[in-house]
């Protein structure tokens, strides 16, 4: 491995930080601005085609959301369907993910109206050469993609993310079993932070009952952090 593979892939395997949580109307002007520059950047990105680990960049379907929207779900990276209809979690996954937000008591379609989404990388990473899914991105390709993230989170601040599927909770956790962290909620600088499997097809792993009861008791984190929501904005405008 070069030396720029190997400083790419140890930057990788760090925790990334995470902001503490701003209101809406906190710099909304400013932030929104910034934002929309981040989206465009992203959009032109083709840092991994020039380093050799994709052939071509496809991340319109790695983010989408508003400054003001009070959670963030991250999950690994867009699939070929989001890609092709450039919406993030816009297939199956998309749908088990909205009706995991209604368990929480969230309106249905909320996943694309009131959260943020966005990947730890941005651009479809193609399937995985045994053909069972999408293939998972690298490290190096995770380290280009890193300052991305972060500035996301500098300028959304949300109040809770959702981490979905093994390489977001083990970037923001650490490596952690699905049984050891889904259920529980963390806190850093103010922020929730909310383990959950991935919604996917190819994952057997919710095919049990126990861990079925896992990812329930996760969502009434969820819910419960909904709800002070909703107080906040009843207090504000009341």
């Amino acid at each position: 491995m070069s030396a720029a593979r190997l400083s790419h892939a140890t930057a990788a395997t760090r925790l990334l930080s995470v902001p503490n949580p701003l209101p809406p109307h906190v710099n909304r002007e400013e932030r929104e601005r910034a934002l929309a520059a981040l989206h465009e950047q992203m959009g032109a990105c083709r840092l991994c085609v020039a380093a050799g680990y994709l052939t071509r960049a496809e991340s319109i379907a790695g983010y989408r959301g508003r400054i003001g929207d009070r959670a963030m779900l991250i999950g690994q990276a867009p699939g070929h369907l989001s890609v092709e209809r450039g919406v993030p979690f816009s297939g199956p996954s998309g749908r088990i993910l909205d009706s995991w937000l209604q368990r929480a008591g969230f309106a249905p379609g909320a996943l694309h109206r009131e959260v943020y989404i966005s990947a730890m990388t941005k651009c479809d990473p193609g399937k995985h050469p045994k053909g069972n899914g999408d293939r998972k991105p690298s490290p190096a390709e995770l380290a280009l993609c890193r300052p991305f993230l972060l500035r996301e989170l500098e300028l959304v601040r949300p109040s809770a993310i959702l981490l979905v599927g093994g390489l977001a909770i083990e970037a923001f956790v650490g490596p952690s079993r699905l049984e050891d962290v889904v259920g529980t909620a963390l806190e850093r600088n103010g922020t929730h932070l909310l383990p959950l499997p991935h919604p996917s097809g190819v994952s057997r792993w919710l095919n049990d009952p126990e861990h079925q009861a896992l990812l329930t008791q996760g969502l009434e984190h969820l819910a419960a952090w909904r709800r002070s929501w909703e107080a906040e904005r009843g207090t504000s405008t009341g």
